[in-house]
């Protein structure tokens, strides 16, 4: 999908592949555009569905399979303008699928 063969090897900044520093930069400098949300499920092609707390469903896309990564009401925070997905402290580069 998306133009990559395999994750490991991609060396990719666009949406859903590797997160970029200028990416990383302007979500952390813009707190209040993180949204606040659950694991609905995730796939291991890489898709992932999180419900917001007021109970929206978005479906995003990272490179890598999230399966084993995400579980299932997990909380998660999801930044409504630069495309990063933060788990606790990791931060993954998604988009809107």
């Amino acid at each position: 999908m998306r133009g990559c063969e395999a994750h490991a090897e991609c060396s990719s900044d666009r949406p859903g592949h590797g997160l970029n520093r200028l990416q990383a930069r302007l979500a952390q400098a813009t707190p209040s555009k993180w949204v606040d949300a659950v694991v609905v499920g995730a796939d291991d092609d890489g898709f992932v569905a999180v419900a917001d707390l007021g109970g929206g469903i978005r479906r995003l896309w990272h490179h890598a399979p999230l399966a084993g990564a995400l579980a299932p009401g997990e909380p998660v925070a999801v930044h409504a303008v630069y495309g990063v997905l933060a788990r606790g402290d990791e931060r993954l580069s998604v988009a809107d699928a």
